[in-house]
């Protein structure tokens, strides 16, 4: 089940923590702070997971999500403080696969990436 994982977040406190909990678990784990850096990234390299805030300094995770969907269907799980209703809403409509609000438990987080794993892989057995 271990895969390569991108995290785009900009609270390092955050994305450290998620990396330690994935590489724990045998994940490998890249960390990025920003929209561009994560879209030049998945333009080079091939992840099968990305774990994307909302609030980046230079970009909206929304917006990222709909650019990164003109080039590839990679899942998403949003991980973000913006808890609104219309907020996971948009997310999901636009193409997340998972949304998770922050304050949010590491357990919980490691649980619903194995649980997108499992699909995708059962999906590629078909």
């Amino acid at each position: 089940m271990p895969g390569n994982i991108l995290i785009v977040e900009d609270e390092s406190a955050i994305a450290d923590t998620i990396q330690y909990a994935l590489e724990t678990e045998s994940f490998t784990a890249a960390w990025v702070t920003s929209g561009s850096e994560a879209e030049a990234l998945l333009r080079q390299e091939h992840f099968e997971l990305v774990i994307l805030d909302v609030g980046l300094p230079d970009i909206s995770g929304f917006e990222l999500l709909r650019r990164l969907r003109a080039f590839t269907n990679v899942p998403v799980i949003f991980l973000t403080a913006r808890s609104d209703e219309i907020d996971r809403v948009v997310g999901l409509e636009i193409g997340a696969d998972d949304y998770v609000t922050k304050p949010f438990s590491v357990s919980e987080l490691l649980a619903r990436v194995k649980a997108l794993f499992r699909r995708v892989d059962s999906l590629s057995r078909e």
